[in-house]
């Protein structure tokens, strides 16, 4: 018998992640992560599996390392060696090495600030380090709390919601010999350094920078070169405003980059392959179809090209929702998506010497594998399973696409429809509304959609214009227009869906987290049709996000339309607080205590706001909890997010209510 998936599956589903290949190519190390429901922490260890030539299970994977928050491998070039990150006695991560012959791992690095990643360079003898070097950090052996001491805030980008507290600490490169002994600093300045990328032959190390002058401002990041034994760093990527990955030719002589050369998009959004030439000039190789993957540092990975010795230029990117693995010639011209499409990819690993890559990967039906696909044939084969028990007895939703065209525009959706699904009935609806307001929502497994889905919810997914992966013109049409455009493509699609037989009109809800959150307090301030709204982590006045938030300055400033002192009437027109008395919603808030980009007093406002006003709202609080909340907060609070989700639409739009099943969890704290 079946069961619907519900909010214990924090505690249930395995994650796989962060896969290498070794340089022989046989033999793949990754991470595998899971809930210990004793402890209620996250475990993560390294496992190694030989590739297999035929089917695969998990029972192929072997623990590498005992954990328990063992991350990042990287098998060294001359095959001999694994390193990984593992966290020192304070918690900070320090690479460690272990013999692939056996024995037991060696702790390398004594970063007081940690290390958030690293590179081996090609003749294993060094690792390039990206660390902090922050002056204010506490001495060892000071007890803060006894001897407290005042802080001195000197930039706007003094916290990060990611990193935490900044202050004036600054990431750098350092090297350091595989041997052992004491890092060397090889990058200098008032700026933060990243994603360190060695030429063949170990001579250079590439990297990521924000060195202009209004660095504290603007989120732009440009690619450098420096002496690996350090020296003067050299600005790489010319004219380009924003890059997010970088890797050499074979022969050293030329850079492949995911940049973007349009100021107004970050090449974390929508980036395009480009390659610098000896001479310093500069081609783009791909156009708007896709969109290479990638990151925005420091707060997560560059982007994973590689460049291979017949010349073909290797990436994964996104079109329309979905995924694929790509290649291009160095001339640019044809892109051939070799493998993908109704799945999302979130890491790969490139195996050089031969013709293959293994890939994470997710789709509507998996909460995430890992796959070796054939880069010449375009197959693939499934290599782990972990979570195939918990899928075959708690089935996933049904996907279907919709189309529907608004002022000329196509909006593409996606509806989750319960797994047994009955045209003659019909089911509440409830939108889901992505964050960004550049995010997307992919073909993938979505814990919120699924639980609402397989508990008799029809769930819609828009992506409005705004979204990412459908272009720069259509990811430009939100800036400046939050609650404009994108809102009426909203609705639009939400007519469209309760005009299915399938769906009842009357019985219509809400969710969504960060500019998901704006955009659901946004609609409930302007349309009355919705029964009931989650609003997780919102943006709810512009004008103290502004200030408040970690990205106020740099992203508010081309979202919102500039400087607060420019834009404040503006900024004010297009937060959901000025609109507060014409809700009729009830409303559920949900934040993190610790959410520095979008800060709890955003909810604060607007719960004391409805309530003065005689609205139903109820605000949680979820201590400890930043920003991302739904993807590394503790397993009890993810679960309690996705319970109370569900209870508020269950008390509100269920006709009858679903009635409790025993053992059925039950929101905490009320």
């Amino acid at each position: 018998m079946t069961r619907p998936i519900s909010p214990d599956l924090v505690y249930h589903l395995v994650t796989v992640a962060e896969p290498c290949i070794s340089p022989d190519g046989r033999r793949v190390a990754f991470v595998r992560s899971s809930v210990d429901r004793k402890s209620m922490e996250t475990r993560s260890r390294v496992m190694m599996m030989d590739i297999p030539q035929g089917s695969a299970s998990p029972e192929d994977a072997v623990p590498f390392t005992r954990g328990p928050k063992d991350t990042a491998p990287r098998f060294s070039p001359d095959g001999c060696s694994l390193a990984f990150l593992r966290p020192d006695e304070g918690g900070k991560a320090q690479v460690w090495l272990m013999s692939l012959s056996g024995g037991e791992p060696r702790r390398l690095t004594e970063m007081p600030c940690g290390v958030r990643s690293y590179a081996w360079s090609p003749d294993s003898l060094r690792l390039a380090l990206v660390s902090d070097d922050d002056p204010d950090r506490v001495p060892e052996g000071r007890d803060a709390a006894a001897d407290p001491r005042v802080t001195v805030v000197r930039r706007v980008r003094y916290r990060s919601d990611t990193l935490g507290w900044r202050g004036d600490a600054h990431s750098h490169i350092f090297t350091i010999d595989a041997a052992g002994g004491q890092a060397t600093r090889i990058t200098q300045g008032d700026w933060d350094d990243h994603g360190p990328v060695w030429s063949p032959d170990g001579s250079t190390i590439a990297f990521i920078s924000n060195r202009r002058d209004d660095r504290d401002f603007v989120p732009y990041t440009e690619a450098y070169t420096v002496p690996s034994g350090g020296g003067e760093a050299v600005l790489l990527s010319g004219d380009l405003p924003s890059v997010a990955g970088i890797t050499w030719s074979p022969a050293g002589d030329r850079v492949a980059l995911v940049a973007s050369d349009d100021p107004a998009v970050e090449a974390g959004w929508q980036g395009w392959v480009f390659v610098i030439d000896p001479d310093g000039a500069c081609r783009r190789l791909t156009d708007d179809r896709i969109k290479p993957v990638a990151g925005f540092a420091p707060v997560t990975s560059a982007a994973e090209l590689a460049w291979k010795d017949d010349g073909r230029i290797l990436f994964i990117a996104d079109s329309r929702g979905e995924s694929h693995v790509c290649q291009v010639g160095p001339s640019g011209g044809y892109v051939r998506r070799i493998w993908g499409g109704g799945l999302q990819l979130a890491s790969v690993a490139w195996d050089l010497r031969g013709s293959s890559a293994v890939v994470a990967a997710a789709s509507p039906a998996s909460s995430g594998d890992l796959h070796l696909v054939d880069l010449q044939a375009g197959s693939s084969r499934r290599i782990t399973g972990y979570n195939d028990g918990y899928h075959q007895e708690r089935p996933t939703a049904r996907l279907e696409k919709l189309v529907h065209s608004r002022a000329g525009v196509e909006i593409e959706s996606r509806l989750l429809l319960p797994p047994d699904h009955d045209r003659a009935r019909r089911y509440p609806l409830v939108v889901d509304i992505h964050g960004g307001p550049h995010g997307s929502f992919y073909d993938a497994f979505n814990p919120v959609q699924q639980v609402l889905s397989t508990a008799g919810y029809a769930v819609l997914c828009v992506n409005p214009r705004g979204s990412s992966t459908y272009g720069a013109d259509f990811l430009k049409a939100v800036l400046g227009d939050w609650g404009g455009e994108d809102y009426l493509d909203i609705i639009s699609a939400v007519e469209e869906a309760c005009a299915r037989p399938d769906i009842d009109p009357a019985r219509l809800g809400l969710h969504g987290y960060s500019y998901g959150g704006y955009m659901s307090s946004w609609t409930v301030g302007h349309d009355n049709r919705f029964g009931a709204a989650v609003v997780g982590a919102p943006c709810i006045d512009l004008t103290s996000m502004y200030g408040t938030s970690d990205i106020g300055v740099s992203f508010g400033e081309r979202q919102w339309g500039g400087r607060m002192v420019d834009a404040e009437a503006a900024m004010r027109q297009r937060s959901p607080l000025t609109y507060a008395a014409h809700v009729e919603t009830p409303v559920l808030l949900l934040h993190g205590e610790e959410d520095r980009r979008c800060p709890i007093e955003q909810s604060e406002q607007y719960f004391v706001a409805l309530k003065r006003l005689g609205k139903v709202v109820e605000l949680v609080r979820f201590p400890g909890a930043s920003h991302g909340l739904l993807r590394t907060g503790h397993p009890r609070l993810r679960e309690e997010y996705l319970i109370r989700t569900l209870a508020w639409f269950d008390r509100h739009l269920a006709s009858p209510p679903r009635r409790e099943s025993a053992g059925e969890a039950r929101p905490q704290g009320d």
